[in-house]
């Protein structure tokens, strides 16, 4: 490849990675976000407005990626005297973990595929 690309300019190799289920995504980069802000705020409503998301958004979101995991990866509560609120499951904590570790691992694919380019 590199013989067919200008030899003046700088290429580098970029992608997305997510995860699919049969119906629907179940994670990327987006729903990753989420959960972590779901975990650091308690809040689905609060996740979704620091990322200028709506609240249904956010909800139709969470309520895909428990419908496709084994078990939930976010636990809500309804309002009371204290409100509600939502928190990120062990489930959900360790999907954290392990797409963080498969986003890693993508990035490093793709910075030695673009080290090829430049050899």
């Amino acid at each position: 490849m590199k013989d067919l690309l200008h030899p003046d300019l700088t290429f580098r190799l970029n992608g997305r990675l997510w995860l699919e289920g049969p119906t629907d995504r179940m994670m990327g980069i987006g729903r990753l976000e989420l959960l972590e802000k779901i975990h650091r705020l308690g809040s689905i409503s609060k996740a979704a407005q620091e990322m200028e998301m709506s609240y249904k958004r956010a909800w139709d979101l969470v309520g895909s990626m428990n419908q496709q995991a084994r078990q939930p990866l976010v636990s809500t509560q309804t309002g009371g005297k204290r409100g509600g609120g939502a928190v990120v499951t062990e489930a959900g904590l360790q999907m954290i973990q392990e797409f963080e570790a498969l986003q890693a691992r993508f990035q490093a694919f793709l910075a030695a595929e673009t080290a090829r380019l430049v050899e």
